[in-house]
């Protein structure tokens, strides 16, 4: 058996022969093989490698995308917090602005708010009271049937400028000029309208309200409403003029509560800015009971302001 094979190789200085044992041969193609396999695994790791940075390389940039995307969007939450806040401090100024006008409401129609009442609650009373306020305001006299200039009279005991005697004067007498408008000053029907010899009150208005109260409007020089006719609060009645036993041209104004006449200067005065005052003032009338009477009625549309006071600030500014 021949273990032995030879290796010719030819070159410039001829032929050269080698003859290898077998198991050289062997060794040499293990050799080969082994160097074959080990480069088909580098290649393939390589491969594998290449495929795994490039599959990194793609998680890495959907990884930076999300990472942009939740950094813009913490920037957006950021800014919206900001704005939020900012907001909050606006209404919260608001809403201290609001309390303090509350308060000055409250103050003036008299409601001590209780501890810990929330806003809203505070708020909700104020409106019942406001209510309650608008409807006194709009039943019973209150402002100036005319353009407010003063009085020439006031009501109490006085010597009378025509008898020339010691008596006791029911009313007010109102500065005015010939012919100057006459309003209501609460809604009510008329009682009486025209000449009125008997009491020298000349051409005599008589309103009667509710809750026993009467408004009587004396000395006038036109009415311009009949007996039995509804009014209701700011609307015209009559014009001032000097008629009846009257010493120039003037308004007579009284107000009588069940018959009894009550100092009409309060009611003259009588507004949203002094509501609480006529309470105090004027002790005649049991406040408590009407007040108590009326908690229920609410008025549609309340009367603003009168005519006369709108009359009385034009000529202010003017």
């Amino acid at each position: 058996m021949n273990n032995h094979f030879t290796i010719t190789i030819n070159d410039d200085h001829g032929v050269k022969q080698f003859n290898l044992h077998q198991i050289v041969k062997k060794g040499i193609w293990y050799i080969v093989m082994s160097v074959g396999f080990v480069a088909l695994i580098a290649v393939g790791t390589i491969l594998y490698l290449d495929y795994s940075v490039d599959q990194i390389e793609i998680k890495r940039g959907d990884t930076q995308q999300a990472y942009d995307t939740m950094k813009k969007k913490n920037e957006e939450l950021d800014q919206s917090m900001r704005d939020t806040q900012v907001a909050l401090l606006v209404k919260k100024k608001e809403l201290n602005e609001v309390s303090d006008s509350l308060s000055e409401i409250e103050t003036l129609i008299g409601i001590a708010p209780v501890q810990d009442m929330t806003l809203q609650e505070r708020v909700s009373i104020t409106k019942l009271n406001s209510e309650h306020m608008a409807t006194l305001l709009q039943f019973i006299p209150s402002g100036s049937p005319i353009e407010y200039n003063g009085v020439t009279s006031k009501y109490g005991y006085r010597i009378h400028p025509t008898l020339n005697r010691k008596e006791l004067h029911r009313g007010l007498d109102m500065k005015a000029k010939m012919k100057t408008p006459v309003y209501a000053t609460a809604d009510g029907i008329v009682e009486y309208a025209g000449l009125h010899k008997r009491s020298g009150f000349g051409n005599l208005v008589i309103l009667q309200h509710n809750y026993g109260f009467r408004v009587y409007f004396g000395h006038l020089n036109k009415i311009v409403i009949k007996s039995g006719q509804f009014v209701k609060k700011g609307d015209l009645i009559a014009y001032t003029g000097s008629s009846g036993m009257s010493s120039g041209p003037h308004l007579h104004y009284e107000i009588r509560f069940i018959g009894r006449a009550v100092n009409p200067f309060y009611f003259v005065k009588w507004n949203v800015q002094n509501y609480q005052d006529i309470f105090e003032k004027e002790k005649k009338i049991p406040w408590q009971s009407l007040i108590t009477a009326t908690a229920h009625i609410k008025v549609p549309n309340p009367t603003q302001t009168l005519p006369s006071s709108q009359l009385a600030l034009q000529s202010k500014v003017r």
